[in-house]
C-alpha cells in the first residue's frame, strides 16, 4: 500500500512540474446537482448546513450566475449539453415519450471531440 502511495505521489509530482502550457485544451469538469437551491449551500450564506467540500470547489470554479433550469432532470441536462432551450433542443420531458436531442443540434461533446 505505501509503495502505491509513493508511486502516485512520484507520478503526481512529475505532472505538477510540467509548465501549464504543455495541455492546449483546458480540461473540463461539470458538477451539476439534484434538488439544490441557491441557498443550500454555506457559501452562499447558509447557516444551518455545513457543505466544505461543495465550498472548496465553488471557491475554484467558474459558476453561471444566470443559467435556468427546467423542473424536471431532462430538459435541464439537454439545456446545458446544447446551451438551447428544451422547446429547440427536443429534450422537452420524460413522460411523454420525447425525451431525446434533435441530433441536428450540437451538444458539448461535439465540441470536445472536435478540439481533440
Amino acid at each position: 500500500m505505501l509503495s502505491r502511495f509513493i508511486r502516485l505521489a512520484g507520478a503526481f509530482t512529475i505532472y505538477c512540474s510540467q509548465p501549464l502550457a504543455v495541455c492546449a485544451q483546458p480540461n473540463v469538469i461539470v458538477v451539476m446537482t439534484d434538488d439544490q437551491g441557491y441557498p443550500e449551500l454555506s457559501a452562499h450564506g447558509n447557516p444551518i448546513l455545513h457543505t466544505p467540500n461543495l465550498d472548496r470547489l465553488h471557491g475554484q470554479s467558474i459558476r453561471l450566475s444566470d443559467y435556468h433550469v427546467s423542473p424536471m432532470c431532462t430538459p435541464t441536462r439537454g439545456q446545458l449539453l446544447t446551451g438551447l432551450d428544451a422547446a429547440r433542443n427536443g429534450a422537452v420531458n420524460v413522460s411523454s415519450g420525447r425525451a431525446l436531442l434533435r441530433p441536428e443540434n450540437p451538444t458539448m461533446a461535439n465540441y470536445f471531440a472536435d478540439a481533440g
